[in-house]
């Protein structure tokens, strides 16, 4: 199997205006992915995303720097780097949710690349991608439908 990249497709009844806000606003994400979000979400900006109650010892979290931000076409940013290091393409992952208009709704392409440029062993590779591609698989489903409720008037 290659671990490179993870790709989804996924259609969301909202506009790509509105799936744009649900993809890159911290007060979104919340609401489909993370426990908590700070995130300046313009090209450059940084932030940090958090799983578990941050309070605890075993709560995990990642920064993350804002690649692209053009709005509603295309938000990416890299995260899953140590704390003290600046995002590059040797020591994190890339998220891209490209938007493409369908229909009254949106095509939400999504992708997930930088795996093998991490450098991590066969198992760690391995174990990371599994995670990550399960992970996806949960909450790409709440995002569309996270937004298909805001959408609704």
């Amino acid at each position: 199997m290659e671990y490179g990249s993870i790709e989804r497709e996924i259609h969301i009844d909202a506009t790509p205006e509105v799936v744009y806000e649900v993809v890159s606003k911290p007060e979104h994400l919340r609401e489909w992915w993370p426990d908590d979000a700070e995130l300046d979400p313009v090209p450059g900006g940084t932030g940090r995303i958090r799983f578990g109650d941050p309070d605890s010892p075993d709560a995990q979290g990642s920064p993350v720097t804002v690649m692209e931000a053009d709005p509603p076409r295309r938000f990416s940013f890299r995260w899953v780097y140590d704390d003290d290091a600046t995002a590059a393409p040797d020591n994190s992952l890339l998220v891209t949710f490209d938007l493409v208009p369908s229909g009254t709704g949106t095509l939400l392409r999504f992708r997930e690349d930088g795996f093998r440029e991490r450098g991590w062993e066969a198992a760690v590779l391995e174990q990371a991608y599994l995670e990550h591609a399960e992970g996806w698989n949960h909450f790409l489903p709440r995002l569309a439908a996270y937004a298909a409720k805001l959408a609704t008037p």
